[in-house]
């Protein structure tokens, strides 16, 4: 079943035309959108969560937390759209008086992009999925979407689809403000199409690459939201490793193997003050006899992972330091270079295992960490698991330059859908590393500013007027002010 690029054609046609008649609703209308997303997946979980199951080879508990994730999600939006906060409204009273001469009245709004083609994910059926993290944040910004689906999970996924269309219709939508295509064909002429607006991806790096170039040569280049590839890297400090060196192998072996190494948070390397080799791969070992194993989620993952381990574990100076295996359940894989090798060789840094593998690096102690940091490209996350006391301002510095989120003491696996979540981070992570795609202020990939340099008040957007009929958050002459209050004229 795929969708042919006239079908496409006429997709996105509709998907402009209803773009056009939503795009200016007021928050309560598009909140009672998000809302019959949220119910209507709530009431069609059994159903949704079986086809997870018959396809993924994800358990049940896995998918419906995954599913209750996207229902919050939904629901989070609703109330920050309510509240305005995604509008960023801002108003500037004409002042005669301002420092650098006489001010005009001036107001600033953020408006939807269009239509945004949404490439769905492979590793998180509903996380980012038909509707997850991109789909969620365009539709909650007042674009309308075409959601390109992943073949991985195609029955789960049109019916996904199909649940979301028939909630929105039944919402009083305007037809053709969320729909689904499936197929390479689909998925370029997508990028192509004038109407694209935006495109939102999470996937492979070499996928995604090919994605952004071809979104960069249009004639009228589109923002590209791009989650690419990541490897995670985890610090222990020497006072660290002597503290509690048994608890932090413990929770790495958790987390590089939860839903089997294809978390794209999954801690992929670990510097650690090794010194007993035997000893760490005894206790990894241990730890990792407990971990329940499962196929991987398509034949094509596989085939990745298994070259990526090969690449990693033939390279000069990389060890086995617990044996995996190649059965259809592959049991985790922890291999094991020095400090010096990668210093040596800093391409040993750059090769993602996607799947239950990771490389654990031994470094001397009175090792510089911020120099091994310093050979790290861009990552969503980095962790340091140290001591209160120590001073690490300079690796901390370096890992900030390099990921989106820092991680103290804890483990990356798990993003939250926070206001303050920073799912990103420079190239190869992303493509936008000023931008997240979880948590609140993913919303704002999908819209961009636009000033109103002296409008007659009748003329303005219910948004930036002064009586605030919307009742939003805004920021006026300076000052924030909360939602449902009025702006004063000076």
């Amino acid at each position: 079943m795929q969708t042919t690029p006239e079908q496409v054609e006429n997709q996105i046609l509709a998907a402009h035309a209803a773009y056009e008649k939503a795009r200016d609703v007021e928050p309560a209308v598009r909140g009672s959108w998000l809302e019959a997303i949220a119910s209507a997946l709530e009431d069609d979980a059994d159903e949704l969560v079986g086809l997870g199951t018959q396809e993924t080879h994800l358990d049940e508990g896995r998918l419906r937390f995954e599913l209750k994730r996207s229902v919050f999600q939904l629901r989070l939006f609703r109330s920050e759209i309510l509240s305005g906060e995604h509008l960023g409204a801002v108003i500037d009273h004409a002042d005669a008086e301002w420092g650098m001469g006489p001010r005009p009245d001036i107001r600033k709004i953020n408006v939807p992009l269009g239509v945004v083609g949404v490439f769905g994910a492979s590793n998180f059926p509903f996380a980012f999925s038909v509707m997850g993290g991109d789909t969620a944040s365009a539709l909650a910004a007042g674009c309308a979407v075409v959601h390109k689906i992943h073949e991985g999970h195609l029955q789960l996924a049109l019916r996904t689809a199909a649940v979301v269309e028939e909630a929105l219709a039944a919402a009083g939508t305007p037809k053709g403000l969320f729909s689904a295509v499936v197929g390479r064909q689909a998925a370029e002429a997508l990028v192509d199409h004038p109407l694209t607006k935006a495109i939102g991806f999470t996937g492979s790096t070499a996928g995604g690459r090919t994605l952004f170039n071809r979104a960069c040569r249009r004639p009228t280049p589109v923002p590209f939201y791009g989650e690419l590839g990541s490897i995670n890297p985890v610090f222990v400090t020497e006072q660290a490793w002597t503290a509690r060196r048994d608890a932090i192998l413990s929770g790495y072996a958790t987390s590089f193997t939860a839903g089997m190494g294809q978390f794209c948070t999954k801690p992929g390397l670990l510097f650690a003050p090794v010194e007993d080799s035997d000893i760490v791969a005894d206790l990894l070992q241990q730890e990792l006899e407990t971990k329940t194993a499962a196929p991987l989620l398509s034949p094509k993952l596989r085939e990745g992972f298994d070259t990526a381990l090969d690449r990693v574990r033939s390279a000069p100076g990389v060890d086995v330091l617990v044996q995996g295996d190649d059965s259809e359940a592959p049991r985790p894989t922890v291999l094991a270079t020095t400090a010096e090798e990668v210093l040596a060789n800093p391409e040993l840094l750059e090769q993602e295992m996607f799947g239950p593998a990771t490389l654990l690096i031994r470094y001397r102690r009175g090792t510089d960490l911020a120099e091994l940091a310093a050979l790290l490209e861009g990552q969503l996350t980095a962790t340091v698991h140290g001591e209160p006391e120590e001073e690490l301002d300079e690796l901390l510095t370096v890992l900030r330059e390099r990921s989106g989120r820092l991680v103290w003491n804890a483990w990356p696996t798990g993003v939250s859908v926070t206001y303050a979540q920073q799912h990103g981070g420079p190239y190869p992570a992303t493509t936008a590393a000023s931008t997240t795609s979880v948590g609140t202020a993913a919303i704002g990939r999908f819209m961009r500013p636009v000033a109103y340099d002296s409008f007659a008040p009748q003329q303005l957007p219910p948004a930036l007027q002064d009586e605030n009929p919307w009742n939003i958050a805004r920021r006026v002459d300076g000052i924030h002010e909360p939602a449902g209050q009025k702006a004063e004229t000076l």
